[in-house]
């Protein structure tokens, strides 16, 4: 879980950033709901239709700075251009406008953050000509025979060589 500093930072930034959206767009808008429940390597995730966003808790404890300059805005952004547009593109137009104009935050899409803290387990898969590390979702897909993959160079079907790497 995250400190309670962090927490009272991201509810005064996510606050500071409905605020500027009410001015901007000239609207009402509810507080949406915070939660830190977000695992895996994503920042942070809206969740549209329920007016909440999840950040992920050790990525925001190894990043404080990024994640309340740059994350939180990222995500209330998708979460005023579905208000305020409905369904449109995740990063288009609509949504690089509130991040620049509302916000003045650079749009980036993805964050650059370390994700060695939260990723998982991966598997060896080899083909002809390279070794590739596939996620423990893809290795059990795998497994099951319920995917195969192939690699993007040589085309070959991937083949685990037995190994997990971490």
């Amino acid at each position: 879980m995250l400190d309670r500093e962090l927490q009272h930072q991201t509810i005064k930034q996510v606050a500071h950033c409905i605020q500027q959206a009410e001015r901007y767009f000239d609207v009402s808008l509810p507080q949406p709901k915070i939660s830190y429940q977000l695992r895996g390597k994503a920042a942070g995730k809206a969740y549209l239709q329920l007016w909440e966003i999840r950040l992920n808790p050790v990525l925001f404890s190894e990043n404080p700075d990024a994640f309340i300059n740059e994350v939180i805005p990222h995500e209330i952004a998708h979460l005023l251009c579905y208000k305020l547009f409905g369904r449109v593109r995740p990063h288009g137009k609509e949504w690089q406008a509130i991040m620049l104009k509302v916000f003045g935050v650079n749009p980036n899409t993805t964050h650059s953050f370390d994700v060695a803290s939260v990723q998982g387990k991966t598997f060896q898969y080899r083909c002809s000509c390279n070794d590739y590390a596939l996620t423990i979702r893809r290795h059990n897909k795998v497994q099951r025979q319920q995917a195969a993959y192939r690699c993007s160079l040589c085309h070959e079907q991937l083949q685990f060589t037995g190994k997990q790497l971490s």
